[in-house]
């Protein structure tokens, strides 16, 4: 069929897409066709990982991603699933996921725990500190935290700290205790230098200990509780002797109570610097005036000093008290203060002695009696190691120990 072009009005055949005369164009332009889509999918790089899809179910995440971890020894990869999610509803979700899991790996195995986190910490943090003293106290607080012992480290945070500080208990001699002023404080110490080293080894991309400090609640009721110091009654003194056969921790409190011996310093006592000849003991520490002070012997406790002496000797210890009746850590027997404040508890509880007495209280026992039988003022600050102030006092008067003997023998 011919038809006539629009431009030069010569004939031309319906089929032609031009005018063969003038080039004038017959038909509209012929529009492409749209792209078809492909489905061809990306291929993953070797070593990258695997996209497999689950067929025959009816899934609504059927594409699994799985991780090459290694290779056997024939050379086929060995393959993990992705964590913390494996399946993904299109291949393409699950070829994403692979990327950012290549752009940055991390360990698909199960997760640490909190106390697989505190034992290595723990080993580690031994090798650069040698305060048997302060890593034992960490033992202890750990105690307390038994509710998140199983927890992921990387699902720890703030409010489970402070959970461990308000609510964490344990169990002493069948008594539920709770955590005190002290413990708290130092727990919160413990989980910032935990974390700390958590961070340090990637475990972990924030310390969430150092994201709150210690209250002011608890910072007053640890002052409370430091200066709450009260001396033994007469009446719980002679409960005291009367029971010295049943453990042999109530000769050292009766022995603070006799020396003034701060709890530490009693820890710290050498068997070096006991002088069982002169009836003297060396040692202190906290000040200037503490430290390396002289403090005679009271007659009524030497035997007690010699019998710890003689079983200091045969441990082969530098210690005068050590530790033999429970567990130590890692093998040390030196007293702390922790272990003697445990054991005093023990022995008030056992007695019925007031509830309210802690570890310093020996201390105040013997500034009370020095003050009651009327020791010389200086004389109870030497031996305590108090400073004193008095410049004649302090610097011109050198104090002879019988001297200090003869007043201490003042108390009965």
């Amino acid at each position: 069929m011919l038809l006539k072009c629009p431009e030069c009005e010569l004939p031309v055949s319906d089929k032609a897409a031009t005018c063969p005369h003038c080039g004038y164009p017959m038909k509209n332009e012929v529009k492409q066709r749209a792209a078809r889509k492909s489905n061809k999918r990306r291929r993953l790089p070797n070593g990258f990982g695997q996209i497999s899809e689950i067929k025959g179910q009816s899934l609504r995440k059927p594409f699994r991603a799985m991780v090459t971890v290694g290779k056997q020894p024939n050379g086929r990869p060995i393959v993990k699933p992705l964590k913390p999610e494996s399946y993904f509803e299109t291949y393409n979700d699950a070829y994403a996921a692979l990327v950012e899991y290549n752009r940055n790996p991390y360990d698909l195995s199960p997760a640490m725990t909190m106390q697989e986190l505190y034992e290595k910490w723990n080993e580690d943090y031994t090798k650069i500190n040698t305060s048997v003293s302060s890593m034992r106290a960490f033992v202890s607080v750990w105690r307390y935290c038994s509710a998140i012992h199983n927890m992921r480290v990387t699902d720890l945070r703030a409010r489970h700290i402070k959970g461990c500080m308000e609510d964490g208990t344990i169990t002493v001699h069948g008594v539920e205790r709770h955590p005190s002023a002290g413990i708290k404080a130092r727990m919160k110490s413990m989980f910032n230098l935990m974390l700390d080293y958590a961070v340090e080894y990637e475990i972990v991309d924030k310390n969430y200990a150092r994201t709150f400090t210690v209250s002011g609640d608890i910072q007053k009721e640890r002052k409370r509780s430091q200066r709450s110091h009260i001396p033994f009654t007469d009446e719980e003194m002679t409960v005291l002797w009367e029971n010295i056969s049943t453990s042999k921790w109530i000769e050292v409190i009766i022995i603070q109570c006799y020396m003034g011996w701060r709890p530490r310093e009693l820890g710290l006592l050498r068997v070096e610097n006991v002088d069982l000849k002169n009836g003297t003991i060396m040692g202190g520490m906290k000040t200037e005036a503490g430290t390396n002070r002289i403090v005679p012997i009271h007659s009524r406790i030497r035997p007690f000093v010699e019998k710890w002496y003689a079983e200091a000797v045969e441990l082969g210890s530098e210690y005068l008290f050590n530790c033999t009746d429970g567990k130590s850590y890692k093998g040390a027997l030196m007293l702390t203060y922790d272990k003697y404040q445990q054991r005093l508890y023990r022995i008030r509880d056992m007695l019925q002695l007031n509830p309210e007495h802690k570890a310093h209280d020996g201390r105040m026992h013997f500034v009370t009696q020095a003050k009651k039988y009327g020791l010389d003022e200086y004389a109870i600050k030497y031996i305590v190691g108090h400073s004193i102030n008095d410049i004649t006092e302090k610097v011109y008067t050198q104090r002879e120990i019988e001297w200090l003997r003869s007043e201490i023998e003042k108390i009965k």
